[in-house]
């Protein structure tokens, strides 16, 4: 998907006599306003600012072309502003391509803290990337702080499992990557992270088996190698 910077704050003060001139910075000015929205967007779903953006017309014509492609007018009322609303929804549903999903875990605490911090039943929805249809589900998250006893924000824990879920992916993927950035960004002994989901593509179409969970796990560390740390984790897990 083509992504493009952000706009800086321009220089539109300046005179200028030709007519021409004056309705381009006039267009520059409101694509200026929506890379501006969009951002705002990305940055409520993600709680980090973006340092680049969608193609929003790129997505308005590809979305246009489907609907035609489907048989559908395209300028009928019911969808005329469809591509739009693709385009405005895709910064919050692909909001995660955006950003480094360790930057969500940029802020922690000393607190000397040297047993397990879980969170279960993080809910999330994301979109199958074979298909184009929603994955959904909750995600569970554990990890050991490091030697440091330095922990993050628990907001920041469910903030990180939306932003790994807000691309087109895979949930083995997901899972691995709520893994990897909470090693990056926490150093932490241990790491543990259970997804369990119900995907749409083989609900809605395909096999058609509806309520079927999958349930992936990654575990790193001290909970990969200690047997006893390994128990004490589950436990919790199943509460």
């Amino acid at each position: 998907m083509t992504v493009h910077p952000l706009p800086n704050a321009a220089d539109a003060d300046d005179d200028h006599d030709d007519l021409d001139t004056v309705t381009e910075l006039t267009v520059g000015d409101a694509r200026g306003l929506d890379a501006v929205a969009a951002a705002r967007r990305v940055q409520h779903v993600t709680g980090v600012e973006p340092s680049r953006s969608f193609d929003h017309d790129k997505i308005e014509r590809a979305v246009r072309m489907l609907l035609e492609a489907i048989g559908e007018d395209p300028d009928r009322p019911g969808i005329a502003d469809t591509p739009a609303r693709v385009a405005r929804e895709y910064d919050e549903i692909f909001a995660g391509l955006l950003i480094d999903p360790a930057e969500v875990l940029s802020v922690s605490f000393e607190e000397a803290y040297d047993e397990i911090v879980m969170m279960r039943d993080i809910e999330f929805h994301s979109m199958c990337e074979h298909h184009l249809v929603p994955f959904t589900g909750r995600a569970h998250v554990a990890y050991l702080p490091g030697e440091d006893g330095r922990v993050t924000g628990l907001s920041k824990l469910a903030r990180l499992v939306d932003v790994c879920a807000k691309r087109p992916g895979l949930q083995e993927r997901m899972t691995a990557m709520i893994a990897d950035s909470m090693e990056r960004a926490l150093q932490p002994r241990g790491v543990m992270v259970v997804v369990e989901a119900r995907h749409f593509c083989m609900e809605m179409r395909g096999i058609r088996k509806p309520g079927a969970e999958t349930v992936t796990s990654t575990v790193r560390g001290k909970f990969r190698d200690d047997p006893k740390t390994r128990t004490e984790a589950l436990t919790l897990l199943r509460g």
